[in-house]
């Protein structure tokens, strides 16, 4: 174990905590100076921003816009996705201007693909609306967790230390976990990546109080910020912003690569283990960025969205290396624009770090939510923080061994290798490939060259899309199954009906024979009784045909009688030739 000092109260009392430590890392160069001199400065309004839909770990957010609209910054433009297990976030004007379009454009992904996105033309007044405006909650101990809760979720706030995992919804989740203590990562472990080492030096009473306000809402006993040894002006502006704090503790911690992620701090800062398919909140545990916290203050506290963020734009290839205050739709070509521009060397542009970025083919492709660092750099210093941007040939595997020492998530980077390699992804699957935090420490100390991590990132993809596939295949015979069950359901019913109906009518007849036999009638007697009523029948109508007939003959007879009286017969006589004759 490790000891180290940590100091949390203004008459710096030294209190030792014994820290954990995390199988493998390793230690690339980090160049770290090249950009956290400068103090942090706005990159401006650009001409034009690009707002994905989806800049979050889940769905596309809604637009609540049309192309023509004139919206004002701060304003909501597209509403998260309200379907039942959506994941999805809110997004806001970042300044006023015209909705130009609502189109496909180019994303930040390694795909290259489009997706559809906002199209906002400034018009550089950058002018806000009360009427689309957030009211600052400045004594936010009176307003209720559920309040708090949807002014994060309304604000649009997201994981900013690369998840991108909607806050609301991970704080709602661990409202009823116990939490006990809040873990703040401040390591900022990837190479040349210093935007939360300028925001920790310049906002740390900000962030403070943005720590505050999550430990509000999930109860949380403590809250203990991890920052690498690497950054000492962040720790003693951290410790002095949280000097009168008793339950926030900053930790100072070895600078290793990469203890910035999530289940490595915490194993660092608690010496807990969180268990292959777990999750911190089972420990009692719920970590966030200093990011993150510092855009919940500003959610908060100032009433501000997430309409910008601190992105460190460097590299060899970049004229002026330093962090900006950007606003999210900025093109990565103004952001190289605002820092003097690029120089020969900038060979690649990579989103993120060397270690976990990805090259983009594109400058004009858009900042978002997620996006913390726009490297501008050469071949040559790009291999020397991962080798897998490295143009040698791919050797085969030698299997040295190296990958499985330095992975941090203790697994066999080589069997998974070979199993996907093999397209055994069940295999791959069984030796929990899902564990792989895509760090890059097997590429770096790989020496045949092999992007091991392009093979994982894959396999993930495949058995995502196989479970997609077999989810929707579950459900279509789940349809099938009830479609047939429902017929023979009908069908049963239908019979049960017809033999009720029969028995119903059976029960009749013998209920009307069982009265017939009680009165004493029997077969007999009802014969004889029916031919004589039948007799009696017949009897009544030859009399009534009988008496019918007379009436008819006395009827003729009287009428000719009739007939006679009042007109008697006329012989005929021979015609002599005149009429008057008779």
């Amino acid at each position: 174990m490790i000891t180290v000092n940590s100091t949390n109260h203004s008459n710096e009392k030294v209190t030792p905590r014994k820290l954990g430590t995390f199988h493998g890392g390793v230690h690339p160069p980090f160049h770290k100076d090249d950009s956290n001199k400068p103090v942090i400065n706005f990159a401006g309004i650009p001409k034009r921003l690009v707002l994905p839909l989806r800049q979050q770990l889940g769905s596309d957010a809604e637009p609540c816009v049309s192309v023509g609209d004139s919206v004002y910054k701060g304003q909501l433009i597209a509403h998260l996705n309200h379907h039942e297990g959506a994941l999805s976030a809110n997004i806001h004007a970042p300044t006023s201007g015209i909705i130009a379009a609502i189109t496909k454009h180019a994303l930040p992904h390694p795909s290259g693909l489009q997706a559809q996105c906002i199209i906002i033309e400034p018009d550089g007044k950058d002018e806000s609306s009360s009427e689309h405006s957030f009211k600052p909650i400045t004594d936010y101990a009176t307003f209720s967790q559920n309040d708090l809760l949807e002014r994060i979720q309304q604000a649009g706030i997201v994981g900013l230390g690369g998840a991108a995992f909607p806050t609301a919804v991970k704080l709602a989740g661990s409202k009823n976990a116990k939490i006990k203590t809040l873990i703040i990562n401040g390591a900022e472990c990837e190479p040349y990546i210093t935007c939360d080492d300028r925001l920790m030096r310049e906002k740390s009473a900000e962030i403070i109080l943005g720590i505050k306000i999550v430990l509000r809402l999930i109860n949380a006993e403590e809250c203990l910020i991890g920052i690498e040894d690497n950054k000492p002006e962040a720790i003693e502006a951290m410790r002095l912003a949280s000097a009168n704090e008793f339950d926030i503790e900053v930790v100072s911690i070895p600078t290793i690569y990469p203890s910035g992620g999530e289940k490595q701090l915490i194993k660092i800062l608690t010496r807990k283990e969180v268990p292959s398919g777990g999750l911190p909140s089972e420990l009692g545990l719920l970590s966030q960025n200093v990011a993150t916290a510092y855009s919940i203050y500003q959610a908060v506290m100032e009433g501000q969205p997430l309409i910008s963020r601190i992105i460190t734009v460097t590299g060899n290839g970049i004229l002026h290396p330093q962090n900006f205050e950007v606003l999210i739709g900025t093109s990565f070509a103004h952001l190289a624009e605002q820092a003097g521009g690029t120089n020969k060397m900038a060979d690649h542009l990579i989103m993120g770090g060397p270690m976990m970025g990805f090259a983009l083919e594109d400058d004009n492709i858009p900042i978002i939510k997620a996006t913390n660092c726009a490297l501008f750099t050469s071949s040559t210093a790009l291999r020397e923080s991962n080798p897998a941007f490295s143009s040698q040939a791919i050797m085969p595997c030698i299997r040295c061994g190296k990958c499985m020492d330095v992975c941090p998530a203790n697994l066999l980077p080589q069997q998974l290798y070979w199993h996907i390699r093999a397209k055994d992804l069940e295999k791959a699957k069984e030796h929990n490939l899902k564990d792989c935090i895509d760090c890059g420490c097997c590429n770096y100390v790989c020496p045949s060259h092999i992007p091991l991590v392009d093979y994982y990132r894959f396999a993930k993809v495949e058995l995502r899309e196989q479970k997609i596939a077999q989810e929707k295949a579950d459900i279509s015979r789940q349809r099938h199954e009830f479609l047939l069950y429902r017929k023979e359901r009908d069908k049963r019913e239908r019979d049960e009906k017809r033999a009720a109906h029969k028995a119903q009518l059976q029960a009749k007849k013998a209920a009307i024979a069982k009265k017939k036999a009680d009165t004493g009638e029997n077969a007999d007697s009802d014969k004889s009784d029916i031919s004589n009523s039948d007799t009696t029948k017949a009897d009544a109508i030859k009399a009534a045909v009988a008496r019918a007939k007379e009436k008819k003959i006395a009827r003729e007879t009287q009428a000719d009688e009739s007939l006679g009286k009042k007109s008697p017969r006329i012989k005929p006589t021979k015609n002599t030739g005149t009429n008057d004759e008779i």
